[in-house]
């Protein structure tokens, strides 16, 4: 069990005399813990993160279709830990003119590539200038990776199984023929200690704290349930939530196919990225047990079925994402280039 005691806000202040993070704009398509750590290492550079999103019309164009609309992934942006501040409708290239105009020091994105539909590298501007920083990005986790999960329909991904059918059946999913990188590839992602208490808020419940316990698969952690956190947390005027995960193997008993499609694990980092972040008997017993309605309708098979309505454009970006990673990546005597030039 996890305690996530903050609430749920949208900060939004005047940081004139604050070391600024204006985190590289990105689609935030799926937000998972991998995006939670870059905004984390994000805030450790600096005094106060602004993050920008980008429109469905954006993400359409350079991309591909996103999986959630940009109002549910502003809601998702806005619910973890160290966002201080978020821009909607953020531009695809990060110029200066956009870290001008929300004074902004600097940029921050992982060392992975990212593209326009013409090629171009998005933060070329500020990288000249000298105002863009990089931070590691989470091995282990991708949109790619998620949604291979989705689609194959194997349970390698699960934290007892030690099975190879997930490798050999992801050669099939966004993937280019030279093979995979470890920025698309399959999850072999275990938290460890020290990566918890990053994720922890560390905080002990306090005299007057009103302690409320829930517990669920939290799978693929998304605005449902941001939602339904929202709404227990305006249950008491102090409240303190200890979030309860459901083991693996639990999950799949009652879901079924090969869900979760998240670890226990992954789930625990997702929960705890989150700002606010129980079997019921003896809470029943004792009379203390409610049932919530977050409001929201969205679920997880909401998620797998928008993935498996658009299969074939999901695998054509996720092999395009690949061959991007290999071609930046590969040592080279002739580049070929995104227009089509070759170069010695």
């Amino acid at each position: 069990m996890y305690p996530v005691t903050q609430p749920l806000a949208f900060v939004s202040v005047t940081a004139e005399t604050l070391d600024a993070v204006f985190c590289a704009f990105r689609s935030y398509d799926m937000v998972h813990y991998g995006h939670s750590n870059q905004l984390r290492q994000a805030k450790a550079m600096g005094d106060y993160l602004i993050v920008g999103v980008h429109t469905d019309e954006e993400i359409s164009k350079h991309k591909g279709p996103p999986v959630f609309t940009q109002q549910e992934r502003y809601k998702m942006v806005r619910a973890i830990k160290w966002v201080d501040e978020l821009v909607e409708g953020a531009p695809y290239v990060t110029t200066l003119q956009t870290l001008d105009k929300y004074s902004c020091d600097f940029c921050v994105h992982g060392d992975d590539i990212t593209l326009t539909v013409d090629g171009k590298d998005t933060y070329e501007d500020v990288k000249k200038t000298g105002r863009y920083r990089e931070c590691n990005r989470t091995q282990g986790v991708s949109t790619t990776d998620l949604v291979g999960r989705m689609l194959l329909m194997t349970k390698a991904h699960h934290s007892n199984i030690a099975s190879s059918d997930y490798q050999q059946h992801t050669d099939n999913f966004g993937k280019g023929p030279r093979g995979s990188s470890p920025w698309t590839g399959v999850s072999q992602f275990l938290q460890t200690s020290q990566k918890i208490i990053q994720f922890a808020s560390g905080q002990e419940p306090q005299p007057g704290d009103t302690i409320i316990y829930v517990a669920g698969a939290f799978d693929l952690f998304h605005i449902g349930h941001v939602d339904f956190l929202e709404a227990v947390h305006k249950l008491s005027e102090k409240p303190y939530i200890i979030v309860g995960l459901h083991f693996d193997q639990e999950v799949n008993r009652y879901k079924g196919k090969n869900y979760p499609i998240m670890n226990i694990h992954e789930r625990t980092l997702s929960v705890l990225a989150c700002r606010v972040s129980l079997p019921f008997s003896v809470p029943k017993k004792k009379g203390i047990f409610r049932t919530v309605d977050s409001g929201n309708s969205l679920t997880t098979d909401n998620i797998v079925q928008r993935i498996i309505k658009n299969r074939l454009l999901y695998e054509a970006r996720n092999q395009k994402k690949e061959a991007k990673e290999l071609w930046r990546r590969t040592p080279r005597h002739t580049l070929t280039f995104p227009n089509g030039d070759f170069r010695d």
